[in-house]
């Protein structure tokens, strides 16, 4: 073999290292894209399964007068159904705001009143699945919230706001009967952050 020939063989060796390289990456990056894909079609999917198993539950609660897992190793069960009648929106949510809880529904956060007795009630949830619609709502908008002890308690929006998680100035002891739903801010981001969405309201009398 000539000098030349080898070094064309030689070239074409490194060649074709290079796209094989470059294969590699483009499988890895699409096999990557795909997991990332899957990913979120697994937590809507989690989410609005939990919600037809949490509607089933909550029915129960009302029927009973008792509180009712819709899953039995569950710590937590549904406490109330919140709804946007404008938005045709509506989410179960459930006792406490734990991790868990958060996973299948809105969360009842622990220490504030339940939504129509004194003082502010306190519903979290996540901003791509049960509390997405809150970037539709407007004030004025009317939010019903039934409780599993079957009382109605209604809320008129009074405004929106963007605070620090740990600076919203909400307070479940204030005066009057407060509502607020709160989730994360801004609404496309794809990673959590110190910023959060909180709607108010106030109860209709």
């Amino acid at each position: 073999m000539s000098a030349v020939a080898a070094i064309k063989q030689e070239a074409g060796v490194r060649a074709g290292f290079r796209l094989s390289g470059r294969a590699v990456i483009a499988a890895l990056l699409a096999l990557a894209g795909f997991v990332l894909v899957g990913q979120g079609l697994y937590i809507h999917a989690k989410a609005a399964l939990a919600q037809v198993l949490l509607e089933r539950a909550f029915d129960d609660s009302l029927a009973t007068g008792k509180p009712v897992k819709a899953w039995g190793w569950a710590d937590t069960w549904p406490v109330a159904r919140i709804e946007v009648p404008r938005l045709k929106q509506s989410a179960i949510a459930l006792r406490g705001a734990s991790g868990e809880a958060l996973a299948f529904g809105p969360g009842h956060l622990d220490g504030t009143p339940e939504a129509g007795e004194r003082g502010t009630a306190i519903y979290a949830a996540h901003r791509d699945t049960h509390f997405a619609f809150l970037k539709d709502v407007t004030p004025g908008d009317e939010i019903v919230v039934r409780r599993a002890d079957g009382s109605v308690a209604r809320f008129r929006i009074e405004g929106t706001r963007v605070v620090r998680w740990d600076a919203s100035g909400l307070d479940p002891h204030a005066a009057g009967r407060n509502l607020a739903l709160v989730t994360c801010w801004p609404f496309d981001a794809t990673t959590r952050g110190p910023l959060r969405y909180v709607v108010e309201a106030r109860a209709i009398d």
